[in-house]
């Protein structure tokens, strides 16, 4: 059994030579929002875990920002708070995968 519902892992890697990464797409921002979205719903407590962690490079750059939500393993990519919001009510609420922010 896993210690965890849900683990989502945002890529915030910054690239030391400047090229394209997450963390040029603002993903430490939307990391922190969807924590603190998640911390606001009463769904990241104990008993109800889901839990939202930094990851270095996820090798998806070109695609990016992203994350990925285990145990599902589903990557998504977002523009914007309200493709978040969505993420946070389909997947992480209601375990609905959000296809249109599917990569």
């Amino acid at each position: 059994m896993s210690h965890f519902d849900k683990h989502v892992f945002f890529c915030t890697n910054q690239r030391e030579d400047g090229s394209d990464c997450c963390g040029n797409h603002g993903a430490q921002k939307a990391r922190d929002y969807v924590k603190n979205k998640v911390k606001e719903l009463g769904i990241s407590a104990r008993g109800n875990s889901i839990r939202i962690n930094s990851a270095g490079c996820l090798d998806r750059c070109d695609e990016g920002p992203v994350l990925v939500i285990y145990p599902e393993g589903v990557w998504y990519t977002f523009i914007d708070e309200s493709d978040l919001d969505e993420i946070i009510a389909e997947h992480l609420q209601h375990g609905r995968i959000v296809e249109r922010l599917k990569i």
